[in-house]
Parts: C-alpha cells; sequence; structure tokens
C-alpha cells in the first residue's frame, strides 16, 4: 500500500526529502506559496543548488510521483502524512526560533483533515512544539482526527540526497500507535536497506536535533581553538586532529579548523538551544561559550588577513575566494564571509572574490565586492590571496600562475586547503590555520 505525502514548503529541507520520498516510490504533492519557486519546480528546475537534485526531481516528475502546488487544500486532503517543512529562522532579539511560519500552516490544514493523518514536524523546532501544534488543531477542529509527530532531518548541505537515502537513523517521537504505524510504513524502503529508524518520545526528537548541531559545533569550536594553540607551541593541528579522530569515542568528523561555522542549521539552532536551557533553569554553559567563540572567530580572522599583508590593509586589493558557508551550496545563511568582508573594507580594503556557485546569492549581502568569473582573474593585481571556503577547484590551483598575477605575495588559508610547500616553491608567503 502506498503512502500519500504533502510536504508543506519546497525550501532546503522540504524540496530534498519531497524529492527523496517520491524516489522510494510514494505519491508526494509539495507546497509553496511563492510564485517564482513553484515556476522554477514546475520548469523541473530547483531553486536552491544542491549536487544531483535537478536529476532526482526530474525523473519522478516525468514518473508522475512527484508534482508541486500553490494550493494546500488540494495537497492535504488526500495525504497520509503531511510534513511541516517550513522555515523557522531565528527570531530577532532573543534567539528564539520563529515559529509563526509554522502555525501559520498548522491553521490552513485544520479544516482540510477529512481522515486520520499524520502530521509532522520536519522542519527544526523547539521542544514543546509538537504538543503546542496538537493543541491549536484540537481548538480548531475538535473533530478531527489526527496525531503530531517530530521527524528532524539530518541533512548536510552538499549531500543531501546521499544522507537521506544512507541516514545514520532515522528519528521519530511519537506517542501513537497509528501514527507509528504510517511512519513505520514510510520509512520502510529505509529499514529494508539495514537504516536504523528510532522511535522515541515527541520531546526526546525535538531535543535530539538541537543536541546533535550543538555537539557538531561544539568540535568545530573546540578544533579551531587547539588550532590557536598548536600556532603558538609549534604543533600542526591537522596532524592533532588525525591522531584524536582515530580514537572511536571521537571520531574525526568537524574537526577541520577555519573560521568558523555558519550556515541555515548550527548558528540558530545553538541559539535556540541556549534559550530552551535558560528558560528550564539547565542553562547549557558549554553551548553559550561555543557561541561566543565563533561569533569571535570569524571577527579574529580578519586580524589574520590583516597581519599578512605588508604596511595594512589601505588601498589593498584582496582576492576572496569562497563566499557560501561550506561547498556544494549556494547558502550564505551566517557564512564567515558575511562578517570577514565588510571588515575588510572597514579597513579600507578593495575585495574581489569568487565563487563558484554563491555569487548570486552572496552580491546583494556583500555590496562594494567586486565579482570574478575565476580565482585567477579575482588574484589579479591583488595583495592577498585569501581562502575562506573549501571548494575542491581551490586545491588544485595552479599556485606559479596565481602568484604570477598578483601583486603581493600572500596566501591566507582560511580551510587549509593549499599545501604550504607547494605555496612557498611557488613564491608565496604562506599562513594557514593551526600550522607553524
Amino acid at each position: 500500500m502506498g503512502v500519500k505525502i504533502c510536504m508543506i514548503g519546497a525550501g532546503y529541507v522540504g524540496l530534498v526529502s519531497a524529492a527523496c520520498f517520491s524516489e522510494f516510490g510514494w505519491n508526494v504533492i509539495c507546497v509553496d506559496k511563492d510564485p517564482q519557486r513553484l515556476a522554477d519546480l514546475h520548469a523541473g528546475r530547483s531553486p536552491i543548488y544542491e549536487p544531483g537534485l535537478d536529476d532526482l526531481m526530474q525523473r519522478n516528475m516525468n514518473a508522475g510521483r512527484l508534482s508541486f502546488t500553490g494550493d494546500l487544500a488540494s495537497a492535504a486532503k488526500d495525504a497520509d502524512v503531511i510534513f511541516l517543512a517550513v522555515g523557522t529562522p531565528m527570531r530577532r532579539g532573543d534567539g528564539y526560533a520563529d515559529l509563526s511560519y509554522v502555525h501559520s500552516a498548522v491553521a490552513e490544514i485544520a479544516p482540510h483533515i477529512k481522515k486520520f493523518t499524520v502530521i509532522t514536524t520536519k522542519s527544526t523546532v523547539p521542544v514543546g512544539t509538537s504538543r503546542e501544534i496538537e493543541r491549536r488543531l484540537k481548538e480548531l477542529e475538535p473533530d478531527a482526527e489526527f496525531a503530531i509527530c517530530s521527524n528532524p532531518e539530518f541533512l548536510r548541505e552538499g549531500s543531501a540526497i546521499q544522507d537521506f537515502t544512507h541516514p545514520d537513523r532515522v528519528l521519530v517521537g511519537t506517542d501513537s500507535t497509528r501514527a507509528r504505524d504510517v511512519m513505520e510504513r514510510l520509512y520502510r524502503p529505509l529499514a529494508l536497506r539495514g537504516s536504523p529508524v528510532m522511535f522515541v518520545s515527541r520531546e526526546s526528537a525535538e531535543l535530539a536535533k538541537y543536541a546533535a548541531n550543538a555537539f557538531l559545533a561544539l568540535k568545530i569550536s573546540f578544533i579551531n581553538e587547539i588550532a590557536d594553540l598548536c600556532e603558538q607551541v609549534g604543533a600542526d593541528v591537522q596532524e592533532v586532529a588525525s591522531a584524536i579522530g582515530r580514537d572511536r569515542r571521537i571520531g574525526d568528523k568537524f574537526l577541520h579548523p577555519g573560521p568558523g561555522y555558519g550556515g541555515s542549521c548550527f548558528p540558530k539552532d545553538v541559539a535556540a538551544l541556549i534559550r530552551t536551557a535558560r528558560e528550564n533553569k539547565a542553562p547549557v554553559s558549554i553551548i553559550e561559550q561555543v557561541d561566543r567563540v565563533n561569533h569571535e572567530r570569524k571577527i579574529a580572522m580578519t586580524g589574520r588577513i590583516e597581519s599578512a599583508v605588508k604596511d595594512g590593509l589601505r588601498g589593498k586589493t584582496i582576492a576572496l575566494l569562497g563566499v557560501t558557508f561550506k561547498p556544494n551550496t549556494d547558502d550564505m545563511r551566517d557564512a564567515p564571509s558575511l562578517v570577514i568582508v565588510p571588515m575588510l573594507q572597514e579597513r579600507g580594503a578593495v575585495v574581489r572574490a569568487y565563487d563558484p556557485q554563491g555569487r548570486k546569492q552572496a552580491e546583494p549581502m556583500l555590496p562594494g565586492v567586486e565579482w570574478c568569473d575565476g580565482a585567477l582573474q579575482a588574484a589579479k593585481g591583488a595583495h592577498a590571496l585569501v581562502i575562506v571556503t573549501e571548494w575542491n577547484e581551490f586545491r588544485a590551483l595552479d599556485l606559479a600562475s596565481v602568484r604570477a598575477a598578483m601583486a603581493g605575495d600572500a596566501i591566507v588559508d582560511l580551510r587549509n586547503v593549499i599545501q604550504p610547500a607547494l605555496a612557498r616553491e611557488a613564491g608565496f608567503t604562506y599562513s594557514g590555520i593551526g600550522r607553524n
């Protein structure tokens, strides 16, 4: 028996999830209210950059399993499962998750629940949100049959399709036997491959998502501080990270030093967890420190660049490679470049930038930047080359050609993608992170 899915929200999480569920063979209708986004989707074009997503969409649209609409009523009325995959951005002022889009979607679907329906949050939401959704729906439609679940996503931008189809675990928070039966059927294709499908309480599922992201943010801030210590004592952070990462209790993921974390998840989820903990009188002081360290990290990167340029930044040209918060995405949310570039400009530098996918999103966010079509073009006449995002093409730069195009000799490698010896052979003064 098939599963009919209504996915509310065709943003990053909703679109990837909808496409992957349709690949399982389920019928998925994805709802979005943005006319331009719908036009792109109907044409088979993904409005976000994610490797493999366009092909996955096209294949399942052609098979009749994936469709898009702006009409929530028609999409919701026959659905077995309604996913809430709308945005939950960080609220201004208090750092809490803004649930206005979630509650608006709930109010809109309420009149269209005509049979038993599982309604589940796919967006990251604070602990207690599923209970609040349940309360609101019962108030709006007392006779409706439904169950509320929490089913958080654990997708990494740039490898989201692989993460969805080969997950470390699928987490479902529910206290309803009927909902569990539906969700087991929904995820049976993954269970048959051996992926663990875990059923827990709704509160545990909601908190686990925040705890997972906070722990990964902690690992990033930890290795960044260790990198600073390495520079002072003469150690190499990559050797240290490799050594401790071999310990299975620690693992080698997220032990890569850099200019601080960004993206759609870590900054807002860390802030929301801190707020939740404070409200419940159980402060997470370690995570509060992670948040502070990461903010200061981005600011400190400008100082590193300034130190590498002879006679200061005023009047100098900086070639900046990579502006997105990570490679293989066009996402600019909380990217380190949004802190670094304005600070360079404030200190009198001219910034020339190149990013393989990020320019369209970044251009309105980084006024005054001169945009280039390649790394070599950005380097022409520059006094320093700064690598901010570790796109693979930057690992294979023709360093001799880049050096010949530049006016200065500094490379500031904030991602440690260049081999220092090769940079020096090409005539560069090299500065990395945590390297002696």
